[in-house]
């Protein structure tokens, strides 16, 4: 899918181009501003990875909380002792004269952990690489909301907390818990939240790096110098592999291990090799020549298939997809269902009994984590915000507003994974990290609440319901106006905002030839134009060229024409085409520099806005946008059920 790059005010950009001035630039040789095709996390056009991630997130949430209770009940129940043994048994791994022994405490809190922080360090660098934080507009304000929910959290947290050994415990404060935040979310959030997801993910990818850069700098042991080379030796290894272009994930997995023996052995905590690990491994779109070559070994497996050209086909289909992504999606579900719970049933388990609950409520270390993690977050992170946007450094996403930021913000106050980490990682003595420990679960609670109350007020108050973009195509199909394939009148509708530069537009034009033949006189296509100026240099002349064709009554062989011909797109090309077409090429020329057919084409853009479109494709089934795959199944089931409802 390929995705639109905003204007600084949060627009589409569509600023179009006058076919002479494009002829010019490119007879010059030189390009328009163009960006790399990104696969951002929109509404209703979520790329696949976003929707698992998400989803993935949310079922982690459900197991994050049976454990978290499940530990409670152990360590408050007549087996509290089996619960304490359990994770001080000693468990080794040793080959020849090396050996390497923990306790299955801290096999998890040091091991697993680690893997935990690796998937968060690849999903901050995808972020980076093709995601919200490659626009520096739309990621300022949740950036600055990130350092304001971890400054203001730190600074209430020492004013609170008595002096002596409690100060260290500042660190506790500054995490959020993705996992609970999401499940949170789901449960006390709008039913639309989309786009709030984003702006809350955008913000914890921030609050990651720091977290980790924290336990770094300030919760690590003394360094042992000979490993801590070989740390950074291994960290320039696994960044030559990304640079090297090396698709297959398990040189990745071999040089992340070794760095993460290399960085246990420095003294560092185990967070840091994950989440450095993470970030060395490159994240990029997918690349058109690869994707159509995956696509050529697969035809020629189903023609012959046969043992050698089926591994072909399958190295195509993996190296078609960013080793990032592809072990995102093998490592993700295991970091959320097993990893993260295991950590929580190792680490909630605090015996309240003989007093212990009623010492750690009176104690100031623990309202110093509760006020710091649910006063702190909803006021560093709202207010933070808002002095952003109106200082001008970016804008909201689209549908979000201060209810619903102020609402996410008292859900960050739920810390918990990276809370309890660091809680475990700053006290020795045990009666300070249990009151830490139950300040994180208090604050879970009252954070939840707080956010609950937020939106609820940010609804009836100021009527923010849903924090989404628009979910309806906002102007009619219009057969005297619109590109139409079928009949005018035929019961269902499929819309396709597109860009004739995009080569996934392209695969869902083949998809909707498809479809008409399924549907035959029951289906209209209709095509609307949404050129990416900012992404593909060529799409608005080719869009107008379109629109010149339509006015000699041949919209569509143009349109297939330049499908066919998506890499040559050029003023010369274009020419050529409506030559080849049979136009009268004067006329066309004449309309194609028109401000009658780039004011048709910018209508177009305004609907796409107006309806939600972010990204190219994006499919209307009737007036209502499709998410998920554009395959031709998929859409048939789609207008199947859009007949039957």
């Amino acid at each position: 899918m390929t995705t639109v790059r905003d204007n600084p005010d949060g627009r589409p950009s569509t600023t179009l181009r006058s076919p002479t001035e494009i002829a010019t630039r490119s007879r010059r040789g030189a390009k328009p501003g163009q960006t790399r095709a990104r696969r951002r996390s929109l509404a209703a056009q979520l790329s696949a990875p976003a929707r698992q991630f998400l989803s993935t997130e949310a079922g982690g949430a459900v197991l994050l909380l049976a454990a978290t209770v499940a530990a409670l009940g152990w360590a408050n129940s007549p087996w509290s002792d089996s619960y304490q043994a359990l994770w001080h048994a000693e468990a080794s791994l040793s080959l020849a004269n090396w050996e390497l022994s923990m306790d299955l405490g801290h096999w998890v809190n040091d091991g697993l952990m680690a893997l935990f922080f690796f998937v968060i360090g690849l999903e901050v660098r995808r972020e980076f690489s093709v995601g919200e934080l490659t626009n520096r507009r739309r990621a300022a304000i949740p950036v600055a909301a990130a350092l304001g929910g971890l400054t203001l959290p730190a600074l209430l947290y020492l004013l609170i907390a008595p002096g002596g050994d409690a100060v260290i415990g500042w660190g506790v404060v500054i995490g959020t818990d993705t996992a609970f935040m999401l499940g949170a979310l789901a449960v006390v959030g709008p039913t639309f939240a989309t786009q709030l997801r984003i702006f809350l993910l955008t913000l914890t990818v921030i609050d990651d790096i720091v977290a980790v850069s924290v336990i770094g700098l300030f919760y690590s042991d003394a360094l042992d110098t000979t490993a801590l080379a070989v740390v950074l030796l291994l960290g320039v290894l696994m960044a030559l592999l990304s640079r090297f272009g090396v698709w297959r994930a398990a040189p990745y997995v071999i040089v992340g291990l070794a760095l993460w023996l290399a960085t246990v052995q420095a003294g560092l905590h185990a967070s840091i090799a994950g989440m450095v690990g993470g970030l060395l491994v490159a994240a990029h779109p997918p690349v058109r020549e690869a994707v159509e070559g995956a696509a050529t070994r697969f035809r020629a497996f189903r023609q012959s298939p046969d043992v050698e050209v089926g591994r072909s086909a399958h190295q195509g289909l993996v190296r078609a997809v960013a080793v990032n992504e592809r072990l995102q999606a093998t490592l993700h579900p295991w970091a959320s269902y097993v990893i993260v719970p295991l950590f929580a049933l190792a680490n909630a388990g605090v015996d309240l009994r003989d007093g212990v609950l009623a010492e750690a409520l009176t104690s100031r270390i623990t309202w110093a984590v509760v006020v710091a993690l649910v006063a702190g977050k909803l006021l560093g992170v709202g207010l933070t915000s808002l002095a952003a946007v109106r200082a001008r450094l970016g804008r909201l996403p689209v549908g979000v507003g201060f209810g619903h930021v102020f609402g996410g913000a008292a859900l960050s106050g739920i810390g918990f994974t990276v809370s309890l980490l660091i809680a475990g990682l700053a006290f020795d003595d045990p009666t300070l990290r249990d009151q830490a420990v139950v300040g994180v679960l208090l604050a879970a609670l009252l954070a939840t609440a707080v956010g609950w109350m937020v939106f609820r007020a940010a609804a009836v108050f100021r009527g923010q319901i849903d924090a989404d973009l628009p979910r309806f195509l906002d102007r009619p199909v219009d057969p005297h106006r619109d590109h139409i394939r079928g009949p005018a009148d035929a019961p269902l509708t499929l819309v396709e905002y597109g860009d004739f530069e995009c080569p996934f537009c392209a695969r869902v034009t083949g998809v909707t030839n498809e479809l008409r033949e399924r549907f035959a006189d029951d289906l209209r296509y209709v095509f609307r134009h949404l050129p990416l100026v900012d992404v593909h240099p060529y799409a608005e002349l080719a869009a107008r060229a379109a629109v010149a064709a339509q006015a000699q009554g041949r919209f569509w062989p143009m349109h297939d024409l330049l499908f066919a011909h998506q890499d040559e797109l050029e003023f010369e090309d274009i020419v050529g085409y409506a030559s080849q077409l049979g136009l009268d090429v004067e006329m066309f020329l004449r309309d194609l520099d028109a401000e009658a057919t780039a004011a048709r084409v910018r209508a177009d853009v305004a609907s796409a806005e107006a309806s939600g479109a972010r990204g190219t494709p994006t499919i209307f089934i009737g007036n209502a946008r499709h998410t998920g795959p554009h395959d031709t199944e998929t859409l048939a089931r789609a207008l199947a059920d859009a007949r039957n409802p």
